[in-house]
């Protein structure tokens, strides 16, 4: 799989592609990640990427330009399922949608930053607008690093164990069940004794029922779905 990621500051997803699963995918090969620093196709000698929004009002937008050539250049050489821009308004990320974009080939994520991007942009190049949240940040940089992240440990190889993503929060749309590691008994706490039984269909009835638990106590708006 592959995404490419358009950014005003790319520097902010340094870290996110150096470590952790995401850098053994792509050591592996079986994801690949690149960064589009839109300050190269930035107009000038100063590279100027965004300008005063028509109409007046308070922040700066990206302007078209730029956006255009470094999206055409992009298209030129891949052929994307899907442009999506990060946006606060776009529709609300979730574990279905990362199961869903699992299984393209090519996908292209345009960030946003200062006050958005040209509306053109959105009305011609884009097919997909997401939100991580109804909350505002500086920038979209952050936003696909994580649906960067949610997609790329969801394609085939990248975790070491693929059973271990069937049982994450939201897989079912229930929670996931507490989860017990070493030693069995500290400060008199104990482990759930079934899941020392040794029993897997106890102990999966056992997740099972804690999931709708946790879920009915936490987040009973995913049951109502």
């Amino acid at each position: 799989m592959r995404i490419d990621i358009v950014a005003a500051v790319p520097s902010l997803l340094d870290s996110f592609l150096g470590h952790s699963i995401i850098q053994r995918a792509r050591d592996k090969g079986l994801l690949t990640i690149n960064i589009t620093d839109l300050r190269s196709y930035g107009l000038g000698k100063n590279r100027q990427i965004d300008d005063y929004q028509f109409g007046g009002g308070a922040g700066m937008v990206l302007m078209i330009e730029p956006l255009v050539n470094c999206i055409e250049d992009l298209k030129a050489a891949n052929q994307y399922d899907q442009i999506i821009y990060v946006t606060p308004d776009g529709k609300k990320f979730d574990q279905s949608m990362a199961n869903s974009m699992s299984l393209l080939n090519n996908i292209l994520i345009i960030c946003g930053h200062y006050k958005g991007i040209d509306q053109r942009i959105r009305e011609h190049y884009i097919t997909h607008e997401i939100s991580i949240g109804d909350y505002v940040i500086s920038g979209g940089e952050l936003a696909a690093a994580i649906i960067a992240d949610a997609v790329g440990r969801l394609v085939p190889g990248v975790l070491n164990d693929e059973t271990s993503a069937l049982s994450d929060s939201f897989q079912d749309k229930l929670l996931a069940p507490p989860v017990y590691t070493r030693p069995a008994t500290f400060n008199g706490w104990d482990v759930p004794n079934i899941l020392l039984s040794g029993h897997e269909k106890k102990i999966d009835e056992w997740r099972f029922e804690e999931s709708l638990r946790r879920t009915q106590m936490l987040r009973p708006d995913l049951l109502e779905e």
